[in-house]
C-alpha cells in the first residue's frame, strides 16, 4: 500500500507531472473500462469446440444437419455457435429468438449468406441468393408483379382450380391403383406459377416442361446432399466432387431452357398487353436500354435467375407439403374420415372455393398441421449479419452466417402441446374454431420471408381440399398405415422418402 502512495504522491509532485499523471490515469482509466465493455460486448455464442481446419465436421449429420443442430441447442441454449469445417456459423433456436432476430432486428441479420454451390448455380443474380441493392430491387419489382397478376387473389383462384382439373384427371387414369404423387403434383404446382411467369400452362407431357421440373427438383436434392454440404465447406479441395457437377449441368439445362422460352414471349412482346412476369421485365428492360441507363438491374442475368427462382420455389416447396398432406391422411385414417365428413358437410359436390376454408375449421387446421410437423425447409435458407450486434447478450461480428433454425420452431417443446406429433388440434380451439399460433412460422420472417406465401396458401387449401372432395387415400394393398414411412428424404427441403399411395375415388 505504501508503494502505491509513494507513486501517487510523485506522480502529483509538481504541475508538470501532474499532468502527465492525469493523462496516464485517463489513459489507464479508458483501457481498463474498455477492456472490460469490449469482454462484455464481445461475448460470443458458446457453442462445441471446434478441431482445426474441420471445425465441428465429426460431430455433423452431413445428410440431416438440422438433427444435430436441433440437438446441440439442448445443450449450448438458443445462441450457439458451430464450425462447419472452417466456417463459423451462429444457429438460432426457438421460436422466440428466431422471431427476436427476424423480425426484431431485421436489417442485422437480413442479408443473404451464398454459399459456393448457391453461388455457382446464380452468380449472385435473382432473388434468393443475391444481397444489396439488386436483391432489393429484384424482390420488389417481384413482389409488385406478382400481386398485379393476383397473386393470392381472385385471379390465381381461377388459375388454381383450373390446374386442379387437370391434376384430378392425372390422379383418375391410375384408378385407384398404387403410383408414385411427386410427378402429377409438382406438375400442377409448377403450371401455376408457370401461368404467373410466363403467361400460360404447359401440358403434363410437355418435354420441355417436364425437364425444367424434375431439374428443379433434382437440384434442390442435391443441394443438401452431404457431398455439396462438403463441397460449401473446402470448396478450394473438392470441387471436383460429383454432385458439385450434376448442380452445374442442371443449372446450365435449366438456363437453357428457360432462355428458349424468354426467347419466345420477347418475339411476340406486346407492351399494351403483359402476359406474365417476363413480359413486365422485358418492358422495364427495354425502356432503361433506350433511357441509355447503365447501372439498371434489369439484365440478363437478373431476370433469368429471377425466372429460374420463382419457378424452383414455386414447384418444390409447395408441391411437396401437399404430398406430405397425402401421405399423412392416408398414414392416419380417422383424421382422413373427419377432413371428408367436413368437406361433404360444407361444400358437397360442388366446386371448392377460397371462401369455404373460413366454414372448415378443421381442414384448415390439418393443413397448418402438415405445414408445422413436416417442416420442410429446416434450417431456413442461410442468412448473414449486415453489421455487428450485440443479441440476447452476446456478440456476433458482421458477415456472420447465420441459420435461424426453422424446424426448432415449428417443433418448440414450449410452443406446442405435442410438437413431434401429427395433431391437428394444436389450431383449434375447445369449440372447435380454427386458432392461429404464434409459432407457425413456415413461410420464415423478416426481409427474407417466401415472397410468394399468400400464393402457397391459397394452392395448398385448393389443391388439398380438391383431392380430398374426390378420393380417399390409402396405402398400397398389403401395406398398413403404421408402415406408411415418414421419415424425410435428404435434400434442402424435405420430401417424403419415396412411397405409393391408392387415391380410391369417393362417390358423391
Amino acid at each position: 500500500m505504501s508503494l502505491l502512495q509513494d507513486l501517487v504522491s510523485f506522480l502529483f509532485s509538481s504541475p508538470t507531472t501532474t499532468l502527465g499523471a492525469a493523462v496516464l490515469l485517463l489513459l489507464l482509466y479508458f483501457l481498463v473500462s474498455s477492456s472490460f465493455n469490449s469482454d462484455e460486448s464481445r461475448k460470443e455464442p458458446p457453442g462445441p469446440k471446434p478441431l482445426p481446419v474441420l471445425g465441428n465436421l465429426l460431430q455433423l449429420d452431413l445428410k440431416r444437419p438440422y438433427r444435430t443442430l436441433c440437438a446441440l441447442s439442448k445443450k449450448y441454449g438458443s445462441v450457439f455457435t458451430v464450425h462447419f469445417g472452417p466456417n463459423k456459423v451462429v444457429v438460432l433456436a426457438g421460436y422466440k429468438t428466431v422471431k427476436e432476430a427476424l423480425v426484431g432486428h431485421a436489417e442485422e441479420f437480413g442479408d443473404r449468406h451464398i454459399f459456393p454451390v448457391f453461388y455457382d448455380s446464380n452468380q449472385g443474380h435473382g432473388i434468393v441468393f443475391s444481397n444489396g441493392e439488386s436483391w432489393k430491387e429484384m424482390r420488389r419489382f417481384a413482389l409488385s408483379t406478382l400481386k398485379d397478376f393476383g397473386m393470392g387473389k381472385r385471379i390465381s383462384e381461377e388459375r388454381i382450380l383450373e390446374e386442379c382439373h387437370h391434376l384430378i384427371r392425372q390422379f383418375d387414369q391410375h384408378k385407384g391403383e398404387p403410383f408414385d404423387t411427386s410427378c402429377p403434383m409438382h406438375h400442377a404446382t409448377s403450371n401455376v406459377i408457370s401461368s404467373i411467369v410466363y403467361g400460360s400452362r404447359f401440358e403434363y407431357d410437355d418435354p420441355r416442361f417436364t425437364e425444367m421440373v424434375q431439374i428443379a427438383s433434382e437440384s434442390i436434392r442435391l443441394f443438401g446432399s452431404a457431398q455439396v454440404g462438403l463441397f460449401n465447406m473446402f470448396p478450394w479441395l473438392l470441387c471436383w466432387v460429383k454432385n458439385r457437377h450434376l448442380v452445374l449441368r442442371n443449372r446450365d439445362r435449366l438456363v437453357r431452357n428457360v432462355k428458349g422460352l424468354i426467347k419466345n414471349l420477347k418475339e411476340t412482346l406486346n407492351p399494351q398487353i403483359c402476359r406474365g412476369f417476363v413480359d413486365c421485365f422485358l418492358i422495364r428492360k427495354q425502356k432503361d436500354e433506350e433511357a441509355c441507363d447503365l447501372d439498371t438491374y434489369y439484365n440478363e442475368k437478373n431476370l433469368i435467375f429471377s425466372v429460374t427462382n420463382l419457378f424452383a420455389a414455386g414447384t418444390d416447396t409447395t408441391g411437396t407439403t401437399i404430398r406430405w398432406g397425402l401421405l399423412l391422411m392416408a398414414k392416419y385414417p380417422h383424421i382422413q374420415e373427419k377432413v371428408h365428413e367436413e368437406l361433404d358437410r360444407v361444400v358437397g359436390s360442388r366446386q371448392i372455393c377460397v371462401d369455404d376454408r373460413k366454414h372448415m375449421p378443421y381442414v384448415d387446421a390439418v393443413i397448418h398441421e402438415t405445414q408445422r410437423l413436416a417442416s420442410i425447409v429446416p434450417m431456413n435458407l442461410p442468412h448473414k449479419t449486415s453489421q455487428d450486434v450485440n443479441f440476447q447478450g452476446f456478440f456476433i461480428k458482421k458477415g456472420t452466417i447465420v441459420f435461424p433454425l426453422l424446424t426448432s420452431v415449428l417443433h418448440d417443446e414450449s410452443e406446442w402441446e405435442s410438437p413431434n406429433t401429427f395433431n391437428p388440434s394444436h389450431f383449434l380451439d375447445e369449440e372447435g374454431k380454427f386458432v392461429k399460433r404464434d409459432a407457425f412460422m413456415p413461410f420464415s420472417a423478416g426481409r427474407r420471408m417466401c415472397l410468394g406465401e399468400g400464393l402457397a396458401k391459397m394452392e395448398l387449401f385448393l389443391f388439398f381440399t380438391s383431392l380430398l372432395q374426390r378420393f380417399c387415400f390409402t396405402p398400397p394393398p398389403g401395406v398398413t398405415e403404421d408402415e406408411l414411412d415418414l421419415t424425410p428424404a435428404v435434400g434442402l427441403t424435405l420430401n417424403p422418402s419415396p412411397h405409393e399411395l391408392c387415391a380410391v375415388s369417393r362417390d358423391l
